[in-house]
């Protein structure tokens, strides 16, 4: 029989706050979204009483702990849950739901606070987590929205989020735009780990009655991979495309890219990662070409020559209604512009924004 102060992965979202009390390292590479670190041993102090406990004995390396842990947990309380009201109903957790999570939360109840441990802690959510990511894809249906690269696919999807719609911004989880250029200057991807845990809390807060929209994806976004469930679920959603002249796709790419058109060096390394695929005339043409700063020359050229071509039979391949799709036709990007077309889809019953209630 389970105990009262020891819930499942089910039960998370009945608590205030969430907490990680793994080492900073382990935190990073993932953990529940929203959760906060409050490490009751920090990687360095892991590393000294695992060394302790191999060279020395158990009963040292567990009197160091002891004293470690209960410095740690005096620091979190009086730096950051001394405010927290009598009601507070926090959530701890740990790697397997053992000491470290067991100690945090012990104190915090003898203080009078409401609080619980996660049975199987880390290891038990991730095991959770990963099932729940092959069926969860299964309940949605998806409108996926396709289109040659510049086309403002993911500012559509920030405007339909801004208006209520279900968006799963695949991209924007995994910081990165998907392409050779996709880099998000200044925002390291996640951990692979990480980047599941994002998609999961995503869809798990969605209603399977209303239609999910996602951009047109291959299997790999950057460095991390989509689950299979997810990215078949995707491949069998109705298509929207998206049609936007090319001098307005140049002039968005410029400005959307500045960061690369600032740094040539870094822009000139990423175009010789294509070399396998266009050879060295190529190349060197559009090396040439950010050589002289020709910024508009240069990105039509990637256009016609190297985006819009792979994406066409990317997609033909991969979306099955492709070629059904609906199309929406912007002749400007400007965040007005997307916002009009945005206002428009939801007023299509296919986009609807709230569950059908009785009568509707």
């Amino acid at each position: 029989m389970r105990h009262s102060n020891v819930v499942t992965v089910a039960q998370i979202d009945r608590f205030d706050e969430v907490i990680d009390v793994r080492s900073p390292s382990e935190y990073a590479l993932d953990h529940i979204p929203g959760a906060v670190n409050c490490p009751v041993l920090d990687d360095g102090e892991r590393a000294r009483i695992g060394t302790l406990y191999k060279q020395v004995s158990p009963f040292e390396a567990k009197k160091l702990g002891a004293a470690l842990v209960s410095r740690n947990i005096a620091r979190h309380i009086e730096e950051r849950f001394v405010g927290r009201g009598h009601e507070w109903k926090p959530l701890v957790y740990c790697w397997r739901g053992g000491k470290r999570s067991g100690a945090l939360a012990h104190v915090l109840r003898e203080i009078g606070w409401h609080a619980a441990t996660l049975e199987g802690g880390y290891k038990a959510y991730r095991r959770d987590i990963v099932t729940q990511l092959d069926t969860l894809p299964g309940q949605f249906e998806f409108v996926v929205v396709c289109g040659a690269t510049g086309s403002g696919k993911s500012r559509l999807l920030e405007a339909l989020t801004a208006r209520g719609a279900q968006v799963l911004d695949l991209e924007r989880l995994a910081c990165h735009r998907g392409s050779v250029l996709g880099d998000m200057p200044g925002e390291p991807q996640p951990a692979q780990k990480m980047f599941d845990s994002l998609v999961w809390n995503t869809l798990r807060h969605f209603s399977a009655s209303r239609p999910v929209i996602v951009e047109a994806e291959s299997r790999k976004i950057g460095r991390l991979q989509l689950t299979d469930a997810l990215l078949e679920r995707m491949r069998q959603g109705r298509c929207l495309r998206v049609e936007v002249p090319v001098a307005e796709r140049v002039r968005f790419l410029i400005e959307e890219y500045r960061h690369f058109l600032e740094d040539p060096a870094a822009l000139k390394e990423k175009l010789s990662c294509l070399a396998g695929l266009y050879g060295k005339e190529v190349i060197d043409r559009w090396i040439a070409q950010v050589d002289a700063r020709r910024w508009e020359e240069m990105v039509a050229d990637l256009l016609v020559n190297h985006y819009d071509p792979a994406y066409r039979r990317s997609t033909l391949a991969n979306y099955r209604k492709f070629d059904a799709a609906t199309e929406l036709r912007l002749d400007s990007l400007a965040p007005e512009a997307i916002g009009r077309a945005a206002d428009a889809l939801l007023r299509e019953p296919g986009f609807r924004i709230r569950d059908s209630g009785p009568g509707t």
